[in-house]
């Protein structure tokens, strides 16, 4: 099993949740986050003031997938979460060892889905 983590802008989310859907992805976990990258900050305005936002929206969406979905799910991400522009975010795959339900005491690939 692997554990895909990726990190895209919030206007892309629909899409993207719709394309996982399509793959079969029915859990996910979805954080709004900020960071900072190549993107940089942009400037706000406030009551007429500009001021400098270092940190941009972002959301963090982590799945736990079996190992022959994992390239499925790569295209999936890489075709609708890309706009064009630097900020598009990222995609990091990390190994899970063990994946455990607690409510059944289920183990494996069974306790994800």
């Amino acid at each position: 099993m692997k554990k895909i983590e990726t990190i895209i802008r919030p206007s892309v989310f629909a899409d993207v949740r719709q394309a996982l859907a399509l793959e079969g992805i029915d859990g996910l976990t979805v954080t709004e986050i900020a960071g900072i990258g190549k993107q940089e900050g942009r400037v706000g305005l406030f009551r007429g003031n500009a001021y400098t936002m270092e940190f941009s929206p972002k959301l963090k969406l982590e799945m736990v997938v079996e190992d022959n979905k994992v390239e499925d799910i790569i295209e999936a991400l890489l075709q609708y979460a890309s706009t064009g522009q630097v900020g598009d975010g990222k995609i990091f795959i990390l190994p899970v060892e063990e994946a455990i339900r607690i409510r059944t005491r289920e183990r494996g690939a069974i306790a994800v889905g």
